[in-house]
C-alpha cells in the first residue's frame, strides 16, 4: 500500500484517524497506531511481516540485557551482547537482500553455480533496520534509555508513516514523544498541509516526469540522440527527487498529526553549490546515519590523510550498496568517493571564490550523471545510455514524437519539476503566521489534495523507486 494510493487515502487513512481521534489515553492511542502500522505493512508482505518482529524482539531482548549488564558494571559480557544483537539484525538484511549478489558474483567468478533461489526482498527492509540498528548503538553508548516495553519499540519500528521509505527515524528523535506527545490543532493543520504537498510532489510532478524518462530509455537511442536522453537524465533526477522528498513530507505531516516531530529529510538539494552542499541538503537521515555510525567510528578526518580517504571510500561504497545488491549503486557509491575527495582537497576551496551560479552548474551536472549511473542497473543499458549522452547523437524529433506522444505531455512536468526545484515556497511560508495566510495555506492545501486525488483516479501509473531499497 503506497500512499499516493485512494485504498491508503479514503480507507486506511480515514479509519485510522477516526480510531485515534475517538480512543481515550496514550495507551489506546499508541495501540491503534501499532496495530494500524502492522496492518499497513502486511499489506503488501503478510508473511514477513513477522521477520520485522522478529528483528524488534531482537533488539528488545538485546536493549534489556545491555542495560542489565550496565547496571551489574559487566562491560565485557555486556560488550558481547551488543556485538551479537548487531550482528544477528545486520544478518538479516544481508541474508534477504545480499545473499543473491554474493553469490551470484563468487558463482560467476569461480564457475559455479550455488543453486541459491532468488530471495524476495522485504518492503522497507533497508529503512527498518538501520532505524533499530540506530536503537541498540545509541542505546550502547548510553544517548538512549532502555525501553522496557515491546510494543512501544515495535510501534518505533513499524510506524506507518516512515517505514517503507524513511526518513530513517532516530529512536532518540521520538524516545519522549511515545508516551509524552500532545497532539495540537496547529500540528494537525500543518500536518495536512505538508502531507498534501508531499502528495503533489509524488503524483503531479514525480509520475510525470517518470513517465518520459520510461519511454526515451524503452526507445531507441538512434532515434531518440543526445537531446532526448539527457531530456531522460534530467527527468530521472527530478522524478527521484519529487518521489522520495514527496514521500518524507506525507510521513512527516502524518507524523506530526499524530503528535511525533520527525526530522527533515531532504534541504532542497538541487540548489547545491557542490558536491558536499549536495550530501548535506539529500537524504539527510540517511547521510547522517553513515556519518554518526560508520565514518566517525572509523576516524573521520581525524586520522592521516591516507586513511580518511580510505574511511571516505569506505563510508561512499557501503552507501551505494545499501540502496541495492547491484553493481551500479557501488559504483555510483565510488562516483561520489571520488568527487568528494577532489572537493574536499582542492576543488572545494576553488567552488568558493567562483560565482554561486558556477558551482550550481558543476553540481547539477554532477547529480544528474550521477543518478544516470544510479538508474541504469544493467550495466549494457548503462553504457548505451552514456555512449548516447555524451556521443553526440542526432535527434530525430518527428520519429521520437510519433514512437509515443505521450513523451510531449512530459515536457509540462519537466517544467513544473524545474520550478519548484527550488525553494520558491519560501517565500509563502511566512504568511502563514496570519490568519489570512493560514486561511490560504489551508486553501491551497485542499486545492492541491483534489487535483492529486483527480489525478489518482484518471491514471494507474504511480512508480515508487524506493520500493527496491
Amino acid at each position: 500500500m503506497v500512499f499516493s494510493s485512494l485504498t491508503f487515502l479514503f480507507l486506511f487513512l480515514a479509519v485510522t484517524v477516526t480510531l485515534y481521534v475517538f480512543v481515550p489515553g496514550r495507551t489506546w492511542k499508541n495501540a491503534v497506531l501499532l496495530v494500524a502500522s502492522l496492518f499497513f505493512y502486511a499489506w503488501g508482505e503478510p508473511r514477513l511481516v513477522l521477520l520485522m518482529c522478529l528483528v524488534a524482539a531482537v533488539a528488545y531482548g538485546g536493549g534489556i540485557l545491555i542495560d542489565r549488564l550496565d547496571r551489574e558494571g559487566k562491560g565485557g559480557l555486556r560488550k558481547l551482547v551488543y556485538v551479537v544483537t548487531l550482528v544477528l539484525i545486520t544478518s538479516n538484511l544481508l541474508y534477504f537482500k545480499y545473499l543473491n549478489f554474493f553469490a551470484d558474483n563468487i558463482g560467476a567468478l569461480f564457475g559455479k553455480d550455488f543453486g541459491i533461489a532468488r530471495i524476495a526482498l522485504p518492503i522497507g527492509i533497508s529503512f527498518y533496520t538501520f532505524q533499530i540498528l540506530s536503537y541498540v548503538i545509541d542505546l550502547y553508548r548510553k544517548n538512549v534509555s532502555v525501553q522496557k516495553n515491546f510494543f512501544y519499540l515495535l510501534l518505533y519500528l513499524c510506524f506507518f508513516p516512515q517505514l517503507i521509505a524513511g526518513p530513517i527515524v532516530r529512536y532518540q528523535t521520538i524516545e519522549d514523544e511515545i508516551l509524552n506527545r500532545k497532539e495540537t490543532l496547529d500540528d494537525a493543520t500543518y500536518g495536512a498541509r505538508r502531507f498534501c504537498l508531499g502528495l503533489a510532489k509524488k503524483v503531479l510532478i514525480a509520475n510525470g516526469v517518470a513517465e518520459m524518462a520510461e519511454i526515451i530509455y524503452a526507445g531507441n537511442p538512434a532515434v531518440y540522440g543526445s537531446a532526448f536522453y539527457w531530456i531522460a537524465a534530467l527527468a530521472y533526477t527530478l522524478q527521484i527527487y519529487f518521489d522520495f522528498s514527496g514521500y518524507s513530507d506525507m510521513a512527516i505531516g502524518l507524523g506530526r498529526f499524530f503528535g511525533f516531530h520527525f526530522l527533515e529529510n531532504f534541504n532542497h538539494p538541487y540548489v547545491a553549490v557542490s558536491v558536499t552542499d549536495f550530501w548535506r541538503r539529500w537524504h539527510i537521515s540517511l547521510s547522517t546515519w553513515f556519518r554518526d555510525y560508520i565514518y566517525i567510528p572509523l576516524g573521520g578526518n581525524r586520522v592521516t590523510k591516507g586513511r580518511w580517504i580510505f574511511n571516505i571510500f569506505v563510508v561512499w561504497a557501503l552507501t551505494g550498496f545499501w540502496h541495492g545488491a547491484e553493481w551500479n549503486f557501488i559504483l555510483w557509491g565510488l562516483y561520489y568517493a571520488v568527487l568528494l575527495v577532489i572537493e574536499k582537497l582542492w576543488l572545494g576551496k576553488i567552488l568558493e571564490k567562483l560565482p554561486k551560479a558556477v558551482g550550481w552548474l558543476y553540481t547539477f551536472f554532477i547529480v544528474n550523471v550521477g543518478w544516470v549511473l544510479f538508474n541504469r542497473t544493467d550495466f549494457g543499458e548503462l553504457g548505451v545510455a552514456l555512449k548516447t549522452m555524451f556521443g553526440f547523437v542526432p535527434t530525430n524529433f518527428a520519429a521520437a514524437v510519433a514512437a509515443n506522444t505521450n513523451v510531449l505531455r512530459g515536457f509540462v512536468f519537466l517544467a513544473l519539476g524545474l520550478v519548484f526545484m527550488f525553494p520558491i515556497g519560501r517565500l509563502f511560508r511566512k504568511t502563514e503566521k496570519t490568519v489570512a495566510g493560514t486561511v490560504l495555506a489551508n486553501v491551497f492545501a485542499f486545492a492541491i489534495f483534489v487535483l492529486s486525488v483527480v489525478f489518482c483516479v484518471s491514471t494507474k501509473y504511480n512508480p515508487f523507486i524506493y520500493f527496491r531499497f
